[in-house]
């Protein structure tokens, strides 16, 4: 039977902020919580494809950045990775505690 828990929804979102600690947290936690919580909390399986979707798009995005470096406009790039990295799980992370639709732009739907 699926429950609602829109706390564990909102720290599966600011789990991605791990990578500002380890490194590299922040897509296997969220990861984990997806895969483990996805039959049990009501719209799990909907956040958790939109933070992998995401997570996968930034990792993208950021090695196009670091090889544009050569042109001199990756470090833009990566500053506004970094910048969307930190923005968007917090957003989403407040939207989903209350009940709120969510959205990552620019992810590119790997997992539908």
């Amino acid at each position: 039977m699926l429950k609602e828990d829109r706390n564990l929804l909102a720290i599966t979102h600011y789990t991605q902020l791990i990578n500002y600690v380890s490194g590299f947290g922040g897509f296997i936690v969220p990861l984990v919580l997806w895969l483990t919580q996805k039959d049990k909390i009501i719209d799990m399986d909907e956040h958790g494809k939109a933070i992998v979707n995401f997570q996968l798009s930034m990792f993208i995005y950021a090695i196009a950045s670091a090889l544009l470096i050569i042109l001199g406009i990756g470090i833009l790039g990566l500053i506004a990775i970094a910048i969307l990295e930190i923005a968007f799980p917090i957003i989403n992370g407040l939207k989903a505690a209350k009940g709120e639709p969510i959205d990552y732009p620019f992810s590119i739907k790997f997992i539908k």
